[in-house]
């Protein structure tokens, strides 16, 4: 079992040794454009590609509620774009956070993260845009890699 740490800084500069997954919650409509996403668009330009394009052919793939996609975007540095937002607001459906699909998401990047040896670092994801509540979203991470050794740095911007 591995301690989930939170930290002050940016989450697209990971502090850690090793291989490193930045993981982060992305919508099912193919929107890209606001949150989270436009730091990591100004680092590398690689996971908006992938996202919109995997979106793009998303009748002849996975894309979809509850996939994950991991990135590269340099030798040691990967970032996980984590599909568990239905849509982009918060309406008579509640927030658009859907914590079964982060749940399956946070799975996945378990058994990623554990074949790459890598740690997994993130914003408090899902509680922005997504609207979530960290008091759900932490229980998820700790079930999904804490438990499994994955070590997990969460970032408050500082």
């Amino acid at each position: 079992m591995k301690e989930l740490r939170i930290i002050a800084g940016d989450a697209t500069s990971p502090q850690a040794k090793g291989p490193k997954v930045i993981a982060h919650v992305c919508n099912d409509i193919g929107g890209w454009g606001k949150g989270f996403v436009l730091a990591l668009s100004k680092r590398w330009p690689e996971p908006e590609r992938d996202y919109r394009a995997w979106h793009r052919s998303r009748s002849g793939n996975d894309f979809g509620l509850g996939a994950l996609r991991l990135v590269q975007v340099r030798p040691d540095t990967w970032v996980a774009n984590m599909v568990a937002q239905r849509g982009i607001r918060t309406g008579s459906g509640g927030p658009p956070i859907r914590y079964d699909a982060l749940e399956r998401c946070l799975a996945a990047l378990g058994g990623e993260a554990l074949g790459l040896g890598a740690s997994v670092h993130m914003p408090r994801i899902g509680c922005g845009l997504a609207g979530g509540k960290w008091e759900r979203v932490e229980p998820l991470i700790g079930g999904a890699l804490c438990a499994r050794g994955v070590a997990v740095t969460v970032y408050d911007h500082a």
